[in-house]
């Protein structure tokens, strides 16, 4: 698993965030993680668009701006992080370029943020900047639609699903799963959702690519040494993943990104579906 010695926390001090810092005070304290509490400025011309704003007028907004960013920042770490080493930092610009940046040239180990879902269909939503930050971001990143919700006790994190496809990012989802499994003392499932027939007709060739998924997870499994429990489903991604970590009861899941653009992991097609519909937190890797 990759390094948790610094954690990257976005603040938009919404009671979302305050959801996800519970997360992040609680890895924090488990892997001894220096967090950074980090709020991103707008600039003025971003809101005020074709308005002529003078330097002057400009300079003292985001002056005014910054100050109060400064103030709320330190009074949201003042609040239970005693014993966290955490820092807080306020940048300008574009959200999600900055929280991506900045995770890379600090080399953190991971972000945590919320999907900033709102009203009764939030399940469907999924914030632009998240989106963008799960798009570029090259290190792990913990989001969902109930962050508020998060335990207050200080393990949360009692069993975890981790569903591949057997791509080439598998590998390294399952790494991260089971690094962090072992750390927690959680239980640990690794899940394949197969697309296959389900008429009786195809029945031998449904039972045959069931089979074959299963040989595969075994493999996957002996390569990172890990004991998990292995299920190979058929059906839908996003539908059969977030069913099988309901009825697990499961408090994380973790998936795999693409890597086919270089440096940064692509989001696969599936994973917003994913993240949107789960019951739980969910660590694209």
């Amino acid at each position: 698993m990759r390094s948790l010695s610094h954690i990257l926390l976005p603040v938009d001090f919404s009671e979302r965030a305050a959801g996800a810092a519970r997360y992040a005070r609680m890895l924090a304290s488990h892997f001894h993680s220096t967090v950074t509490l980090l709020h991103v400025l707008t600039p003025p011309q971003y809101e005020f668009g074709a308005m002529d704003i003078g330097g002057v007028m400009a300079a003292d907004l985001y002056r005014t701006r910054n100050e109060l960013a400064v103030r709320e920042l330190d009074a949201f770490q003042a609040a239970d992080w005693e014993g966290v080493d955490a820092r807080c930092v306020v940048l300008e610009g574009d959200p999600a370029q900055q929280i991506v940046e900045y995770a890379h040239r600090e080399q953190a180990g991971l972000v945590i943020m919320p999907t900033h879902g709102f009203g009764p269909f939030r399940r469907f939503i999924l914030g632009s900047n998240t989106a963008k930050v799960l798009h570029d971001a090259d290190c792990p990143v913990w989001t969902g639609v109930h962050l508020e919700e998060a335990p207050v006790a200080s393990a949360p994190v009692r069993g975890i699903l981790c569903a591949v496809d057997l791509g080439p990012q598998s590998l390294a989802a399952l790494q991260w799963a089971s690094g962090l499994a072992a750390a927690l003392g959680a239980s640990l499932t690794l899940l394949h959702v197969a697309s296959c027939p389900s008429a009786s007709p195809e029945a031998a060739g449904r039972s045959s690519v069931l089979e074959a998924a299963g040989e595969e997870l075994e493999r996957l499994q002996a390569t990172v040494g890990t004991a998990a429990e292995l299920k190979v489903e058929a059906g839908e991604a996003p539908r059969a993943i977030c069913g099988a970590a309901l009825r697990l009861g499961a408090s994380l899941l973790v998936i795999g990104r693409g890597s086919a653009a270089g440096v940064f992991g692509r989001l696969r097609t599936n994973a917003y579906a994913i993240i949107r519909q789960s019951p739980c937190p969910v660590v694209s890797v």
